[in-house]
């Protein structure tokens, strides 16, 4: 049976440069987080940044969907979770659910999708094989 997700977890606890003067991470700091996810997932799977671009690929993110549930402050900590999709086109699909750590309650979710291009920076219109092999070696 093919695995269809991946998923990894990872901890941060809020930082007073992350939140306004009320003690509320601004929202543009979930897209942070969500790229510490990424990057926690990247390590884990040994599909990182800097593992694509050795293989002369680069993944920008070309759409994100965000829902935001609840309000985060200074000191908390969180969980974020970070799970691949497979997906048979040519594009990287991860979704998110970052939760207080001490509740587990819901505070975002969200889904992004990163196209390849190659170091010229043109689509890479199909899956790379780099792409197909980690995904072979991932059971996807």
């Amino acid at each position: 049976m093919k695995i269809t997700e991946l998923s990894d977890k990872t901890e941060v606890t809020v930082r007073f440069s992350e939140v306004d003067a009320m003690g509320i991470v601004w929202h543009g700091n979930f897209v942070k987080y969500m790229e510490d996810g990424r990057e926690s997932f990247g390590r884990r799977y040994r599909f990182g940044y800097y593992d694509l671009y050795e293989q002369g690929l680069q993944v920008p993110l070309v759409k994100l969907d965000i829902d935001y549930k609840q309000q985060l402050k200074y000191g908390e900590h969180i969980v974020i979770e970070t799970t691949w999709m497979h997906c048979d086109a040519a594009k990287i699909l991860f979704k998110y659910r970052i939760l207080r750590k001490e509740d587990s309650a819901v505070l975002m979710k969200a889904q992004t999708t990163q196209v390849f291009l190659n170091m010229q920076g043109e689509l890479e219109l199909t899956n790379p094989e780099y792409y197909m092999e980690w995904k072979r070696r991932n059971g996807a």
